[in-house]
């Protein structure tokens, strides 16, 4: 499952992150690694972005971002 896979106040854990350099660069310095904790905090009301939460700070993201991340059953 990917993190849209998550309703507003679910959580999961990063399993891995896919996707282009350039974004799991981005992704990995701003702390969102493998075994992470991740909650989904809100949806934009036309749906994009998220928000997330995860190691104390919200992430607004794209969906398009969001498929790339991977979470643990």
């Amino acid at each position: 499952m990917n993190l849209n896979g998550l309703r507003p106040g679910e959580s999961g854990i990063i399993e891995k992150i896919e996707g282009n350099n350039k974004l799991t660069k981005r992704l990995f310095a701003l702390g969102c690694i493998e075994g992470t904790e991740v909650e989904m905090k809100t949806i934009a009301p036309l749906g994009d972005p998220i928000i997330i939460n995860f190691r104390g700070f919200d992430l607004a993201i794209r969906k398009k971002d969001a498929e790339n991340i991977i979470l643990s059953a």
